[in-house]
C-alpha cells in the first residue's frame, strides 16, 4: 500500500473516495433488502411447492391402490420431454425461472389397460411439473443465498474497512496540516522576531 501522503491533495482525494463511498453504499443496502426480500418470498413458494408435490403423491398413491399391480405396464408412460427456461434480473442477480414445461404422454389403448390408467396419467404429469417448479424454486434460493452472501461481504467492506479507513486518513491529514500551519506560524513569528532584532542591532550601531 502506497504511504499516506500528507498534503491538501491527498485530503481532497481522500474526502472524495469518503464521499463516493457513502453514497453508494445505501443502494448496496437497499439492493440486499431486495435480495433479502425475494429469498423470503421464494422460501414460501419451495415450502408450499413440496407440501403441494407430497400432498398430490399421497393423494394419487391413496386414489390408486391398483398402482401396485405389477402385472399393468407403467413405466414410461409419462416422461418430461422438455423444459423451458426464462430469467430474471433482480438486482443484478440472474435468477432462473420456469417458463413451461413439455411432456410425453406415450399413447396406450383405453381398451387394453384398466379405467384407472387415465387418472395415473394425469397425476404423474401433475407431479412432474410440480418437481420442475420445486427445482426451479430450490435454484432461485440457492442463487439469492449466494447474492446475498456477496452483497454482505460489500457492505462489510464498506462499513468496516474503506469507510472508516478513509475517516482515519482524513483525521490524519488535517492533524499534520495543523501541525505544519502552527510550525508555520511559530517560524514566521521567530523570523519577525529575528529581523526586528537585526534591525534594532543596526541602528544601535549606525548611532
Amino acid at each position: 500500500m502506497a504511504k499516506l501522503a500528507l498534503n491538501k491533495s491527498s485530503l481532497a482525494r481522500e474526502s472524495a473516495q469518503l464521499a463516493e463511498f457513502k453514497r453508494f453504499l445505501p443502494s448496496l443496502e437497499l439492493k440486499r433488502l431486495q435480495i433479502m426480500a425475494e429469498r423470503a418470498k421464494a422460501k414460501e413458494t419451495v415450502a408450499k411447492l413440496d407440501r403441494d408435490y407430497e400432498q398430490r403423491f399421497a393423494d394419487l398413491a391413496s386414489s390408486l391402490p391398483m398402482l401396485a399391480n405389477e402385472q399393468v405396464p407403467l413405466e414410461g408412460l409419462v416422461s418430461l420431454k422438455e423444459t423451458v427456461r426464462g430469467e430474471q434480473n433482480l438486482s443484478g442477480t440472474i435468477l432462473p425461472v420456469l417458463e413451461d414445461v413439455e411432456l410425453d404422454t406415450k399413447s396406450y389403448s383405453l381398451l387394453a389397460r384398466p379405467h384407472w390408467v387415465d387418472p395415473y396419467v394425469k397425476g404423474m404429469q401433475e407431479l412432474l411439473r410440480l418437481n420442475m417448479e420445486k427445482e426451479v424454486a430450490h435454484e432461485r434460493i440457492e442463487r439469492l443465498i449466494e447474492a446475498e452472501a456477496v452483497i454482505s461481504r460489500r457492505v462489510n467492506l464498506f462499513e468496516k474497512v474503506l469507510i472508516p479507513r478513509a475517516e482515519k486518513n482524513i483525521r490524519k491529514i488535517r492533524m499534520a496540516l495543523a501541525d505544519s500551519e502552527r510550525d508555520a506560524v511559530v517560524r514566521a513569528k521567530i523570523s519577525k522576531r529575528k529581523t526586528a532584532g537585526r534591525s534594532a542591532e543596526e541602528r544601535m550601531a549606525e548611532l
